[in-house]
Parts: C-alpha cells; sequence; structure tokens
C-alpha cells in the first residue's frame, strides 16, 4: 500500500527544486539576450539598454503586484500563470522578428517571474513558520537553502544556454520554454492547492501593506541591498578597468560570488539563527558597506601587477557576497513579523519592487558618477564613499526598526 505524504511535507523540496530549475532556464536564455540583439537583430546599444531595463523593471516593478495576486487567489494558481507567462515570453523571444515582438517577449519573461517569486516566497515562509514550529529547521534555514537553490541555477544556467548557442539564440530561447513547461507540469500536480474561494471577500486588500509605518521603514532601509548587489554589474567592471583588467577577469569573479553562497550560505544562515536576524540585519549591512569602503582605499593608487590587480576586486565580491548571505535569509525571516498570512505575498512583493525602485533609480544617478572611477585618482575615491553610504545608513536604521522584534528565543 503507498503512503502519500501531507502535500505540507512536499512544499519546501518542491519550492526548492522550482527555484533551482527556474534559475536554470532563467541564466540560460537571459544574459544571450544582449548578445542576440546585438549581433543577429542589428539593434543599437541605446535599443539593447532599453529592452534589458525594461525587461528587468517589468519583473521588479510587478513584484508587488504579483505577490498581492497570490494573496487574493492563492500562490498555486499565480505560480503557474507565471509559468505559463514566461513560457510565452520565449516564444515571443524564439519567433519574433520586430523590435515590438522582441520587446513584448522580454517583458513577459519579467511578468512572468513577478508573478511566480513572490508566490514562492510567501510559501515558504509559511512551510518554514511550521517547520520551526515543529522543532525542525528554521525558516531562515529554509530560506538559505533556496538561495543556495537558486545559486546552483544560475551557476548551471549559463552553461547550459552557452552550450545551445552554437544552435542560435531562439533554439536557446525554445528550450527555456521547454524547461518551464516541464516545470508547469511537475508544480501542477506537487503545490497544494489554495483555499482562497471560500475567503476571498475576506483577503486584505494590498495596498495596507504601505499603511504600516515600521514596514514601509523596513523596505527603505532593506531596499539598498539590492542597490549595492547589483554593483556587481555596474561598478565591479568599473573597478576591473581601473585595474588594468579586462571582462575575461569578470568570469572569475562571479565564479568566486557563486562558490561562496553554494560553500557557506547554510553555514552562515545557522549562524544567524543563533545570533537572531534582527541583529544580524544591521551586521549585514556593515559587510557590503565595508565592500565598497575596500575599493576605496586602492582607488587612488595605481594598480599592482599581475593576479593582484585584481585583490580589491576580490575583496569587493567577498565581502559584498558575505553581507548577502547574511542578509536576505534573515530579511526575507523577518518579514512575516509585519504580515498575516494572508498578507505574505504583497508583503515579499514590496520588498522586491522597493529594491527594484532603488536600482532604477540609485543607477541613473551613480552611472555618471563611476566614470571617475575608471582611473585611478583622489577622485575616485569618491563614487565608492558615495556607495558605501547607502548600506551604512540602513544598517543605522535597521537598529532602530527592528528593535521591537528583539524578544527572548524560547
Amino acid at each position: 500500500m503507498t503512503v502519500i505524504r501531507p502535500a505540507t511535507q512536499l512544499w519546501p523540496p518542491v519550492l526548492l527544486g522550482s527555484q533551482f530549475v527556474f534559475n536554470i532556464g532563467f541564466y540560460a536564455v537571459v544574459p544571450f539576450l544582449a548578445i542576440f540583439l546585438r549581433d543577429d537583430m542589428l539593434l543599437s546599444g541605446g535599443l539593447i539598454g532599453l529592452v534589458l531595463g525594461l525587461r528587468t523593471f517589468s519583473q521588479q516593478g510587478m513584484f508587488i503586484v504579483g505577490g498581492a495576486l497570490s494573496d487574493r487567489y492563492g500562490a498555486r494558481v499565480i505560480i503557474l500563470c507565471g509559468c505559463v507567462v514566461r513560457v510565452v515570453g520565449y516564444l515571443l523571444l524564439a519567433f519574433g522578428y520586430s523590435l515590438p515582438v522582441i520587446i513584448a517577449g522580454a517583458c513577459l519573461t519579467g511578468i512572468g517571474g513577478a508573478l511566480f517569486s513572490p508566490s514562492i516566497e510567501a510559501l515558504l515562509a509559511k512551510a518554514g513558520t511550521r517547520s520551526e514550529a515543529q522543532g525542525k529547521r528554521s525558516r531562515a534555514e529554509w530560506f538559505a537553502l533556496f538561495a543556495v537553490c537558486g545559486e546552483l541555477g544560475a551557476v548551471l544556467g549559463p552553461v547550459a544556454g552557452a552550450l545551445l548557442t552554437g544552435l542560435g539564440f531562439r533554439q536557446v530561447a525554445l528550450a527555456g520554454a521547454a524547461v518551464f513547461v516541464v516545470a508547469l507540469i511537475v508544480l501542477f500536480f506537487c503545490l497544494p492547492a489554495g483555499t482562497h474561494k471560500n475567503q476571498a471577500l475576506h483577503i486584505t486588500p494590498w495596498w495596507t501593506t504601505f499603511r504600516q509605518p515600521r514596514f514601509v521603514a523596513f523596505i527603505i532601509a532593506w531596499s539598498s541591498w539590492l542597490l549595492s548587489y547589483n554593483q556587481l554589474y555596474l561598478a565591479l567592471p568599473v573597478e576591473i578597468q581601473r585595474a588594468g583588467g579586462s571582462e575575461k577577469d569578470l568570469g572569475p569573479l562571479f565564479m568566486l560570488a557563486s562558490g561562496l553562497v553554494i560553500l557557506f550560505q547554510l553555514p552562515l544562515a545557522r549562524f544567524a539563527r543563533r545570533v537572531g536576524a534582527v541583529r544580524i540585519l544591521p551586521v549585514g549591512f556593515l559587510l557590503i558597506a565595508s565592500a565598497f569602503l575596500s575599493v576605496a582605499l586602492f582607488a587612488s593608487s595605481e594598480p599592482a601587477t599581475g593576479l593582484l590587480r585584481l585583490l580589491p576586486a576580490a575583496c569587493f565580491v567577498t565581502l559584498l557576497t558575505t553581507g548577502q548571505m547574511l542578509l536576505v535569509p534573515a530579511g526575507k525571516d523577518v518579514v512575516p513579523w509585519f504580515a498575516s498570512e494572508s498578507t505574505l505575498g504583497a508583503h515579499y512583493g514590496a520588498l522586491a519592487t522597493a529594491g527594484g525602485c532603488a536600482v532604477l533609480a540609485g543607477n541613473l544617478l551613480l552611472g555618471d558618477l563611476l566614470d571617475q572611477a575608471l582611473t585611478p585618482s583622489v577622485g575616485a575615491i569618491v563614487p565608492w564613499l558615495v556607495l558605501a553610504v547607502f548600506p551604512l545608513c540602513s544598517a543605522i536604521a535597521m537598529v532602530v526598526i527592528c528593535r521591537p522584534m528583539r524578544r527572548p528565543r524560547v
């Protein structure tokens, strides 16, 4: 006789596997989109930037909507819809031959992610809460494993995409669509059915999320994390150029970041649990601030020779990634303190949307400032000091914001 485990026991492994597969499907396609737009579509740099910017904003900007829909209609339905939307987006990228179709496909890939990501995080938070109440793995540890699975997918995805690029980008996009079709089928049978039909009239409206002054302060302070982490793509290449390196040096540094996450994310999450999430948040932001300061120390000096020229960049990646590993599980573990189970999706969506807005605004403001850091000079220190100010302010703010959450662990 076959014993069927309750659906709630299946949630965490299914959600971790989903994050792994989703990231493989995402990173196998999107990193090669710019090359396709330049070499196959023959677009200018400005148009390429527009397409990629719209894709990013359609995902980050829509997170609050995806989270609110998850609260209203149930996480399972919205996750499945997100998979369908991303499949349609990839098919448009595969078969589109005009710029409007490609833009629509790129935006739909982002909207798909905005639908399923906050829904998955809300389900994981609920499952983690039950697990912790039963004396098993804590909610923060589940989010740490979630990050590890996502990082593994982010490492394997580009490798899979690179193996397929010889066939052409359209085949890569079709392969990405196939990955999400398989995920759609598996999740259809594995995710727990929602109970929102009978509770629809009692769901708290999503906009009440922003009627909590302390939570609004929390997401504003939190948003400097995503702004800071995005500097791996904006500021790190600037430092490599100052040091006399090239784009080829980015690969080993990104591998360093991924390796740190895979090896140390779970042990650091366990350490953070012993210390307490609300105590670890300021520490994480201080580490991120120190990442920018580590580059500022070298910014005015002539670069060293050989591999030593990459020492400031390696320190930057190591400190930034370590801060991220402390922050992300702890921050997502704190969110349920502000939310009920019926508004978890909206709260996680608000967290991501605030970060996306911070990245968009911060990059526009800091892009020109980073030009000063391209050559060794006293002025090259300034951009890195400015970047350090944001996480430093967040570290101070988190001490105040999280003070009511300091309760003895029982």
